[in-house]
C-alpha cells in the first residue's frame, strides 16, 4: 500500500485557504469587513510561503498577524497547524488543529488535514474518524479525497469491507481519482481477486504516471497470469525509474528466491 495518505498539493499536508465570508453575523459595518478581508490575506499569504517552500519564516509571520487580527480564527489556527506540522513540533500543531476545529467544527480541509497529521502519527481510528467527517460533507470540494484516506484508515486497522466501500464511493465522485483506483488494485490483489486487480490497475494505468507501487503491483499480476513479456516490462520500468525503492527491494528478493 502507499506509504503516505492522498493528499494535495504537498505530500502528507494540504493547504488551503478557508474562504467562507466575515467572521461575524448580521449586517457587518465597514470596519468587519476590512478586518476579515485583512486576516483572510494574512492567512492567504502565509499558506503561501509554506506551500512553495520559499520562506517559512514569512509564513510564521502572516499566521500570527492573522491571529493577532482574531484568535478565534479557525483559519487562522489551521495555517498555523500546517506550519508546525512542517516544523516537526507535532504537539503545537496538534494544539493549533484542535483550535481550528473547536472555532469552526464543519471546516471540512481542517478536518481532512488533522486527518492526515493523526494518521502520520499512526493513530489510524483517529485519523479515521477525522475523514469520515469531512466526507459526511456534502458541500466540500475534496470529498473524494476524504474517502479515499478514510479507506487507507481502514486497511490500516484491517476492515478491508470499509476500505473497499470508501474507494468505491470515492470513485462515484471521481472516477478517475488514482488514489482510489490503485488502492482498490492492491486490495483485490490481496483478496486474491486478480482478474478485479488487473481491471483497477489498468484503469490506474491508462492515465496517470506510475509510481512503484504500481509497478511492483503490476510485476506481481502479470507473473500470476504467466504474461512474462508485460511482467519483465514492469521490472524495467522499476529498476530504472526506482532503482533505491523499497518495491525493487522486493522485485530483487523475489527474482531471488526464484532463482
Amino acid at each position: 500500500m502507499l506509504s503516505k495518505l492522498f493528499s494535495l498539493p504537498l505530500a502528507g499536508v494540504i493547504l488551503s485557504v478557508w474562504l467562507s465570508g466575515c467572521v461575524t453575523t448580521g449586517m457587518p459595518d465597514q470596519g468587519e469587513v476590512n478586518l476579515d478581508k485583512a486576516l483572510k490575506t494574512h492567512v492567504q499569504l502565509g499558506l503561501r510561503y509554506l506551500q512553495t517552500g520559499e520562506n517559512r519564516e514569512l509564513a510564521r509571520y502572516h499566521f500570527n498577524k492573522a491571529l493577532d487580527l482574531g484568535r478565534r480564527d479557525p483559519r487562522a489556527h489551521h495555517g498555523m497547524a500546517l506550519l508546525y506540522q512542517a516544523d516537526q513540533e507535532f504537539e503545537v500543531a496538534e494544539e493549533h488543529f484542535r483550535k481550528a476545529l473547536r472555532y469552526g467544527d464543519d471546516f471540512s480541509m481542517a478536518h481532512t488535514n488533522y486527518g492526515v497529521f493523526l494518521y502520520q502519527q499512526e493513530r489510524y481510528q483517529e485519523a479515521l474518524e477525522q475523514f469520515r467527517i469531512a466526507s459526511e460533507d456534502l458541500t466540500y470540494r475534496r470529498r473524494s479525497y476524504a474517502l479515499a484516506n478514510l479507506g487507507r484508515c481502514a486497511r490500516e486497522l484491517g476492515r478491508d469491507e470499509e476500505a473497499e466501500k470508501a474507494y468505491r464511493r470515492a470513485l462515484a465522485l471521481d472516477d478517475d481519482l488514482p488514489q482510489a483506483l490503485l488502492e482498490l488494485a492492491e486490495l483485490k490483489f490481496d483478496a486474491g481477486a486478480y482478474t478485479e486487480a488487473k481491471h483497477y490497475l489498468d484503469r490506474y494505468s491508462a492515465e496517470n504516471r506510475q509510481i512503484p507501487q504500481s509497478l511492483w503491483l503490476g510485476i506481481r499480476l502479470e507473473k500470476i497470469f504467466g504474461n512474462r513479456d508485460k511482467e519483465r516490462s514492469y521490472a524495467l520500468a522499476l529498476k530504472n525509474l526506482y532503482p533505491y525503492s523499497a518495491e525493487t527491494l522486493k522485485y530483487q528478493k523475489m527474482k531471488a528466491n526464484d532463482g
